[in-house]
């Protein structure tokens, strides 16, 4: 019996704030894996300025990868190929990866795989559940500027079947945490909105006292928005403050009431335009046209969001009642890292070695945004899916029966 040969692939990521730069193989071992994360920087801004993100990548990218090459004890000259983010992000911080893989695949005579950044999240999970998650199966891409639902038939095979028309999940939580001051407590000063909401909403005396409507309830579509969501917080959160008279430097008394609460009404909207997903899905399998092909049915939840553990639970808890098994990445991999992008090049390299490796480097570029290969959103619509929602659960413990609202 033939021993396989192992490759190894190099993947840079730079397409926000975070500097990732990792070695993977084909068997899916993690051989050096280095993330510079410049989150307390841009925390000061209240926001990532792109200018400055892309001189901390520019002065921390050789330095990851030495230290990553270290890690995995190998010589350059042993990589297989080197895979970076091109696409989507910030176009400032996506030029030093690119430019960085270029000067690397020139350096140790190197093709290149230029990677979709989300395309590479929602590819994540099989690097850990290789055997366990097969082509195709549906994905929730939820982050901090994205949110979309997809079917996975393979790396470049993405079917999109919703996204977000505005805000997305990630930035909803930064700016409602950052207007309710929660970066005033010393606990949640280095904390991310989603992180201090998360935590905040453990103490929640009453989750229900504060009221969030349901985005595009009569919408029989898989698209997101919360907009509507971050307005109405904002509306809540002032009023709140007049009614206790809080001063400007001050945070309202029952700020984890309002964290569970809205807790509770992103997880109903993500719960919702996924189930309606699913039923697409499974619809279709019963229609012969088989989305799920011969694969178990799988949903996958990436992106830097799904490390909240609260959605994930509903999300699961969802699945859960379509006989579909629901999975993450680990916590360390749901947000951008060098991991993901090597993964995807591995997953290209498995698909067609020959078609997907670059040697015309000079020829590979950046952008800003990308779609997927593939867009079903019309067809959603078409359908137009009722459905007897799954409620989300409690935010405290009493997880154990199943709720339904109206169907919608």
């Amino acid at each position: 019996m033939c021993k396989r040969l192992v490759s190894y692939v190099l993947g840079i990521e730079t397409s926000c704030d975070d500097t990732g730069i990792a070695i993977v193989d084909t068997e899916g071992r993690v051989l050096g894996n280095v993330l510079e994360s410049q989150q307390k920087f841009h925390m000061r801004y209240g926001g990532i300025i792109p200018p400055r993100a892309q001189d901390l990548h520019r002065a921390r990218i050789d330095d990851a990868f030495e230290r990553c090459l270290a890690a995995s004890q190998l010589q350059p000259e042993q990589l297989e190929a080197i895979a970076v983010t091109t696409r989507p992000g910030l176009p400032l911080s996506l030029l030093i990866g690119l430019r960085y893989a270029r000067h690397l695949a020139r350096r140790y005579h190197k093709p290149l795989l230029p990677v979709h950044h989300m395309e590479a999240h929602a590819l994540q999970a099989r690097m850990e559940h290789r055997e366990s998650i097969a082509f195709p199966y549906l994905c929730l891409l939820i982050s901090g500027g994205h949110s979309q639902l997809a079917v996975v038939h393979g790396p470049g095979q993405l079917q999109l079947l919703g996204e977000t028309l505005d805000d997305a999940p990630g930035e909803a939580f930064d700016k409602i945490a950052r207007r309710l001051r929660l970066y005033i407590l010393p606990q949640y000063r280095h904390c991310n909105g989603g992180q201090a909401v998360e935590h905040a909403a453990q103490f929640a005396g009453n989750p229900d006292a504060f009221e969030f409507p349901l985005p595009l309830a009569q919408q029989r579509n898989c698209n997101f928005s919360f907009a509507g969501i971050k307005n109405n917080s904002f509306r809540a959160i002032r009023a709140q403050e007049r009614a206790e008279r809080t001063p400007p430097d001050g945070i309202i008394s029952n700020y984890a009431d309002f964290c569970a609460g809205l807790l509770r009404a992103v997880s109903r909207h993500l719960m919702h335009r996924t189930q309606r997903a699913l039923e697409f899905c499974l619809q279709q399998q019963q229609n012969n046209v088989n989305l799920f092909g011969n694969a178990t049915p799988t949903l996958v939840v990436s992106g830097g969001v799904a490390n909240n553990d609260v959605i994930f639970a509903n999300m699961q808890h969802l699945a859960a009642q379509y006989n579909c098994r629901c999975l993450r990445p680990s916590k360390r991999y749901c947000s951008d890292n060098g991991v993901m992008i090597a993964w995807h090049g591995i997953e290209q390299l498995l698909q067609n070695r020959v078609a997907n490796l670059r040697f015309d480097i000079d020829n590979i570029d950046i952008a800003g945004s990308a779609s997927f290969h593939e867009s079903s959103m019309s067809d959603v619509l078409e359908a137009s899916i009722k459905c007897k929602w799954v409620q989300p659960l409690c935010t405290q413990t009493n997880y154990n029966n199943t709720h339904y609202e109206q169907t919608a």
